[in-house]
C-alpha cells in the first residue's frame, strides 16, 4: 500500500492527582520536560525527553487512579539506548526504582520506575543491540 500516511509516535496517557507534582518528579528525576501547561490552574502537560512524550492529565475532586501496576503490569514501556547509564541517572537523581536491570527472556535488559501516582514505567533495551 503506498502514500503518505503514517504514524509518527505514540505517548501514553497517565491520570494523575496533581499534574504539577507529576511533573515535577517526571522532570527532576526522569529528564522528562514540558515547555507548556495547560489550564488555569494547570491540570495537563506533555513532557518529552529524547522525542519520547508522556501525557499527564490531572483527575478532578476524588477520581481514583487505578494503574496497570496494581494488576502486575507496566504502564509504559520505553525502548532506550544504554539502559544501564539511563538506570545509573536516574538512580544518582533519586529515582523511585522498583527493579535493578535484569537480562529478560524476550531478549531485553530492563529496569523499572515507580512514579508519585503509582504507575510503573519499564525502560528497556534490546539485549540484541
Amino acid at each position: 500500500m503506498s502514500g503518505e500516511a503514517q504514524i509518527r509516535g505514540l505517548a501514553p496517557v497517565l491520570m494523575v492527582k496533581d499534574v504539577i507534582r507529576a511533573h515535577d518528579y517526571y522532570s527532576d528525576k526522569l529528564g522528562f520536560r514540558a515547555p507548556r501547561m495547560w489550564g488555569d490552574p494547570p491540570d495537563f502537560c506533555i513532557a518529552s525527553r529524547d522525542g519520547m512524550c508522556v501525557m499527564l492529565d490531572q483527575v478532578e475532586g476524588e477520581t481514583s487512579i487505578e494503574p496497570n501496576s496494581r494488576f502486575g503490569s507496566w504502564d509504559a514501556h520505553f525502548w532506550v539506548k544504554d539502559v544501564d547509564a539511563l538506570h545509573a541517572e536516574f538512580t544518582a537523581k533519586g529515582a523511585d526504582i522498583i527493579s535493578e536491570p535484569v537480562n529478560k527472556f524476550y531478549d531485553m535488559r530492563e529496569f523499572m520506575v515507580g512514579d508519585v501516582d503509582g504507575y510503573t514505567l519499564c525502560f528497556g533495551q534490546d539485549s540484541c543491540q
